[in-house]
């Protein structure tokens, strides 16, 4: 399925590979986010209910020049994890850098594909457990059969992540976007469209909603790739949360997790009570959009979703041999963020959140490594005087708080440990 912008599009890759990545850099980082990382993965798309001994089999689909592929792969080295990582990509400028990538990081657990994600169906590829499609499917002709392609290759029990552009945050974008299709049409070449673009951002009047909006930075901070993929794409659809919703039922999915969830809810933006009531009788997709509305920041949606039909069967975190798990920060430094009147200020794009934690959340969070169970820390906090049931209250507070924020998740069972217990009535 293409066209003439199609065309277009994967010219730009050739000539622009996305994003602008640098192989000798890997020696120095590993760049991580979301949708794909590993801890999110186990927790938002199998309930921690999926044994880490388990091979997994992913596939990245519009891997470009490699940041999720090597993310994920990356920690599933690290972590012991069997399973492979599949980039699937048409460009061959972005197959170069991303294997270069993995070629610094000495990766044996990737396999390359150069094919459009939507030669999948009949492709004999897969099935896949894990899906990453991270801004790929705002981009193609029709985004409703790029998302059936990657269903048709996963899984039983398995879940697709995906990132598409929402339109607020990105206010500003598609009004330059209008200005260069005048300035530089797209029958130019790409080089000399991307001197027009770069030419008009010399110049943007103070006035232009792009100088204002700090949500977008591709066209200062991502080089020639991102100047061109932000205000030169030939095809950019944006999603509101309800459009999105619709494409994913369309595409018979259902949402696991908005990430992250803190940011979809507008009770913390609407503290006035007449407003709080109102918000009682909105539906989740209904919230979900009053906050992206509400917020206004939101340039991109990222959401893990799985099968309509699929059961919501997850571990429960309140079980004692659960198993919790930090994403990307330490407990001392989770708990050095905590303030001394127990709020957590979260950042979300320039916006400032307070979450309310209690007074034991800093020792809770110093304990948690990923191996120890609830148990485990409960027991380490009663040997400093912290009964049972104060223990109890104080973790659940907690995780309900930090799961929120996407800071708090559950590990995947390891072996030899009970998988958790269901919560009752699930």
């Amino acid at each position: 399925m293409t066209d003439a912008t199609d065309a277009q599009l994967a010219a730009q890759y050739e000539a622009y590979p996305y994003p602008r990545r640098d192989p000798r850099d890997e020696a120095k980082r590993l760049i991580v986010g979301s949708p794909g990382h590993l801890y999110e993965v186990d927790h938002w798309v199998f309930g921690a209910k999926r044994p880490a001994s388990k091979p997994l089999n992913a596939l990245i689909a519009g891997g470009g020049t490699g940041d999720a592929t090597l993310m994920l792969a990356q920690q599933m080295t690290r972590d012991g994890r069997p399973g492979t990582v599949t980039w699937l990509d048409r460009s061959s400028a972005s197959l170069k850098i991303a294997q270069a990538r993995a070629s610094v990081r000495k990766l044996g657990n990737i396999v390359w594909e150069q094919r459009s994600l939507l030669d999948l169906p009949g492709s004999g590829l897969g099935p896949f457990d894990y899906i990453d499609c991270c801004g790929v499917l705002h981009h193609l002709p029709d985004p409703l059969a790029g998302l059936r392609a990657l269903a048709s290759v996963l899984a039983p029990g398995g879940g697709i992540g995906l990132m598409v552009y929402a339109p607020h945050g990105r206010t500003g974008v598609y009004m330059i976007q209008d200005a260069l299709r005048l300035l530089a049409p797209a029958e130019q070449p790409p080089a000399e469209r991307l001197d027009t673009a770069r030419r008009v951002m010399r110049h943007l009047p103070e006035t232009a909603w792009l100088r204002l909006n700090n949500n977008v930075r591709d066209q200062s901070s991502g080089g020639d790739a991102g100047l061109y993929d932000l205000l030169l794409n030939p095809r950019d659809q944006a999603y509101t949360v309800p459009a999105l919703s619709v494409l994913l039922a369309e595409a018979g999915l259902r949402p696991a997790c908005w990430v992250e969830p803190l940011r979809y809810d507008p009770a913390p933006l609407l503290p006035d009570p007449k407003l709080r009531e109102r918000l009682s009788t909105l539906d989740p997709v209904q919230r979900a959009a009053l906050a992206e509305s509400l917020a206004g920041n939101m340039s991109v949606h990222t959401v893990y979703c799985v099968r309509a039909d699929q059961p919501d069967d997850r571990a429960d975190p309140f079980d004692l041999q659960s198993v919790p798990v930090l994403r990307e920060v330490t407990g001392d430094n989770l708990a050095k963020a905590i303030h001394p009147d127990g709020t957590l200020i979260v950042g979300l794009d320039g916006l400032q959140i307070p979450v309310a934690v209690p007074p034991l959340a800093a020792a809770i969070v110093r304990q948690v490594d990923g191996r120890r169970t609830v148990a485990d820390i409960a027991a380490v906090l009663g040997a400093s005087g912290t009964s049972p049931e104060a223990f109890s209250r104080a973790w659940r507070a907690t995780y309900t708080a930090l799961e929120r924020v996407n800071r708090l998740l559950l590990a995947a069972p390891q072996p030899g440990r009970l998988l958790p217990a269901a919560p009752s009535g699930a």
